[in-house]
């Protein structure tokens, strides 16, 4: 591969845009021109993602045609709620057979369509084979600041992987690789409502064995959905599973902590997503979540008394109580 094409600005995109410039051309597309500017001129996302330099093989646009101009491989990094215009529009420039990672974690609303089967609606005759995804505990502020951790691409064809691994791979940064894509996918989605629960609890003031009975319940529920959709079991034990859950569940850094950390301490949603930047994906995919386990009858008391919360059917404390309270069973 000679240049990969990421296509989102935020934090995890910028990120992930400079690994790749360390080893192959790159073009990191943004929506605002003023911002692409900005990066090209300075050399930092000063928006996202400040305290990461980014490499001079690094060229940011806010032209999506030449962002993809001979691309040999497509990062998308934008937003559930918008993944699908901005892929459609550059679909057409995209071949069959090119590699198509997405960053997304998260599920579109209408759909109920993780963001790897968005690509394949929007291009039915796309390669199944490398439309994957780049998942794990991956806090994008510590990986640009040299703090070590690992990733996983999830993908079927094993050639691509490996190309995308040795790219994206440095001494800080360790890349696996997974064929179950769908295991991948769903253990980075699912974990973003975990993680306002894990905020909820420790906003509340509960301690550490709070967080671990919290933390184990949650891996639990979101292993059971993600089998019944197809993810294999060992996935959720892994990077994209454990290791993503442990990561947002337990960081400030995460905004989908800090959404549930601020209603437990009585800010409205409103409040709370105004004064982010980045978009909280576990907002909106909740609510896809507790639809995806009612279609396939799977139980997910965390994830639909988290909906509660946010659709302030339930108070945070109030829900805490009620999911202590539930009827007692065998693990």
């Amino acid at each position: 591969m000679d240049r990969i094409a990421v296509i989102g600005a935020g934090s995890w995109g910028t990120t992930v845009a400079a690994l790749a410039a360390s080893s192959v051309e790159t073009r990191l597309w943004a929506r605002r021109a003023e911002l692409a500017d900005a990066i090209n001129t300075t050399g930092i996302n000063h928006d996202y993602i400040p305290d990461l330099e980014i490499p001079q093989r690094l060229e940011a646009t806010s032209d999506l045609s030449y962002a993809i101009d001979g691309a040999d491989t497509v990062i998308m990094a934008v937003p559930s709620h918008g993944f699908r215009q901005v892929f459609d529009e550059i679909a057409p420039g995209v071949g069959d057979q090119l590699p198509v990672i997405s960053l997304t974690k998260g599920i579109e609303v209408d759909s109920l369509s993780r963001m790897t089967q968005v690509i394949s609606d929007v291009a039915p005759g796309h390669d199944g084979d490398v439309i994957g995804v780049l998942t794990g505990p991956n806090l994008a502020s510590e990986i640009a600041s040299g703090q070590p951790t690992a990733s996983v691409i999830g993908l079927k064809d094993p050639d691509v992987a490996v190309n995308l691994q040795q790219i994206l791979i440095s001494p800080t940064f360790r890349v696996y690789t997974n064929d179950d894509v769908i295991g991948c996918e769903l253990g980075g989605a699912l974990k973003n409502v975990m993680a306002i629960a894990s905020g909820i609890s420790d906003g509340l003031g509960f301690g550490d064995n709070t967080r671990a009975t919290l933390l184990t319940r949650a891996l639990a529920e979101l292993t059971r959905l993600g089998v019944a959709l197809g993810g294999q079991p060992e996935t959720f034990a892994g990077l994209a599973g454990m290791g993503d859950l442990i990561a947002t569940c337990s960081s400030n850094k995460s905004r989908n902590y800090r959404v549930g950390h601020g209603l437990a301490q009585g800010a409205t949603l409103e409040e709370i997503i105004s004064d982010m930047k980045m978009v909280a994906e576990g907002v909106k995919t909740t609510k896809s979540v507790v639809a995806l386990a009612r279609q396939s009858n799977v139980e997910m008391p965390i994830a639909e008394h988290v909906q509660l919360v946010l659709d302030d059917q339930m108070g945070p404390r109030e829900a805490m109580l009620a999911l202590m309270t539930r009827q007692a069973k065998a693990e």
